[in-house]
């Protein structure tokens, strides 16, 4: 009976741990290429698109060592690279995961930058356009993203595993019946 009674415990302390009601995901995400080096996190919608795309809300990190400033704002393009609109969308999986409009950031010091899925060559690669005041640059990179887990669904994990644990060795034991 007080096993029963410690996974009930366990399973309502696990109830509280997690949050209401989860309305982001959270991503770390980077890329590279040729004199390039960006990463950070990203914050997106829960609910994807019919296509599994979630909506890009915040962005956070550092490209090339400068501080990433802002998320652009979806349906408008990074200066100096007109009349390409940002969708600002990202989904799971090795490719594709941003679309051909991809999402868009401001630096500190007054960059701009847009990473994209050129789908459009043969293989398919990510490219970054990056601009200034007085520059433009459009350059293959290596894009990853992945979700972070959950600190409350780690923390259930956990309980579960500590739990059954704690089962099997008192079953060994011969303090609970099989």
């Amino acid at each position: 009976m007080k096993a029963k009674q410690a996974l009930a415990a366990i399973a309502l302390a696990g109830a509280f741990a997690a949050p209401q009601a989860w309305a982001d995901i959270v991503w770390n995400w980077s890329y590279s290429g040729t004199g390039i080096q960006a990463g950070g996190t990203l914050t997106t919608e829960d609910a994807a698109d019919a296509d599994g795309f979630h909506l890009i809300t915040a962005i956070s990190g550092t490209r090339n060592g400068e501080q990433i400033t802002g998320l652009y704002p979806t349906g408008t393009a990074i200066p100096g690279n007109e009349p390409f609109a940002l969708d600002n969308l990202i989904r799971f999986g090795p490719q594709g995961q941003i679309t051909v409009h991809g999402f868009g950031f401001s630096t500190a010091a007054g960059g701009y930058a847009n990473p994209f899925y050129a789908d459009f060559f043969d293989p398919a690669i990510y490219m970054e356009v990056f601009t200034t005041a007085s520059s433009y640059e459009e350059l293959p990179v290596a894009f990853t993203a992945s979700v972070v887990p959950e600190p409350a669904s780690i923390l259930l994990l956990l309980a579960g595993l500590g739990a059954a644990g704690w089962t099997g060795a008192r079953r060994r034991r011969g303090g609970v019946p099989a």
